[in-house]
């Protein structure tokens, strides 16, 4: 057996649903990620990956289910909170930014953390599900069937967030462009840059909880930033942009499984580090913005310009 056939000879058809579920966290957070590297927000994708931890917790202490579609209105009524919060604190003290940032997610969080220990500490909502996941735990879980297969449900779920938030891309994407690249033009055509801005962190709350089973908060850091990162070293064209952040999530979720495997580690983990592979290669060799690319356009220049002058 070789090692490419390890990981399906090992998990046989899991494989295929411990790679697909990989994917659909990966696809969503790669898109909506993207735009917060081209906002230069990356840091609140991290505040919110943190702070929805407490919402999550209220829901619970309502609703008794993990479940329940609930837990994710939670998420994005604490994303929300968080977001408005650093706003606040930015705007209203001479506190920069990133110092606002820094203060309210390390205290949601960690009003998350304490709101666990007092009230759901024999709940399976632990410090694991929230530091890494568990993602193959998806395995054990209930099946539904769908085309012919017996498909985890948490596959479904994810399926379906990874389908509305492509769909909510390419109905908004003209709003979403211009606000991320110019406020002000956006507001020029009537729409409401901060409408958008609050609306795109409560739907990222609720993609970020989704996945919070899959990898945990502290995981999703990375699938948010590392995609439309590498992506954007590549090309300049935000439509390419979002195909290439996209390929990121298929990559990265692929040759992680085989890392997993060759490792016996943490397939969530395992998935991050492949990403960061596909950043570094796109560091180095990247279109538009690589480092040996750049090297190679400023030695070719002083040719052309002999040429030119000749």
């Amino acid at each position: 057996m070789s090692i490419w056939e390890q990981p399906w000879a090992i998990f046989g058809m899991g494989a295929v649903w411990l790679t697909l579920m990989c994917f659909l966290v990966a696809l969503p957070c790669a898109q909506l990620g993207t735009f917060l590297v081209l906002r230069r927000m990356s840091l609140v994708g991290d505040a919110i990956s943190h702070s929805v931890l407490p919402g999550i917790v209220v829901a619970f202490l309502f609703v008794g289910d993990l479940a329940s579609p609930w837990l994710l209105i939670g998420a994005a009524v604490a994303g929300l909170l968080v977001t408005v919060l650093i706003e606040q604190i930015h705007q209203r003290t001479r506190i920069k930014q990133d110092s606002a940032i820094g203060i309210a997610f390390t205290s949601l969080f960690a009003l998350g953390v304490v709101m666990l220990s007092l009230y759901l500490d024999k709940v399976h909502l632990d410090q694991q599900c929230v530091v890494e996941g568990s993602l193959g735990d998806i395995l054990h879980y209930d099946t539904v069937a769908l085309l012919g297969f017996d498909v985890p449900t948490p596959v479904v779920s994810m399926g379906v967030v990874a389908a509305l938030t492509m769909v909510i891309i390419v109905v908004f994407y003209r709003v979403l462009m211009l606000s991320s690249f110019d406020a002000g033009l956006a507001a020029s055509f009537g729409y409401k840059p901060m409408v958008v801005h609050y609306a795109l962190m409560a739907f990222l709350s609720v993609v970020v909880v989704a996945a919070f089973q899959a990898v945990g908060a502290i995981l999703v850091i990375a699938l948010l930033i590392l995609p439309g990162a590498s992506a954007y070293l590549c090309s300049h064209k935000l439509k390419t942009i979002l195909i290439l952040a996209s390929l990121h999530a298929f990559l990265s979720s692929l040759i992680g499984i085989y890392i997993h495997v060759w490792t016996n580690g943490n397939q969530s983990a395992a998935v991050v580090v492949a990403g960061l592979g596909l950043f570094l290669l796109a560091w180095l060799f990247g279109p538009a913005d690589g480092v040996v690319v750049r090297a190679i356009h400023r030695r070719a220049k002083p040719v052309s310009e002999v040429v030119g002058h000749s």
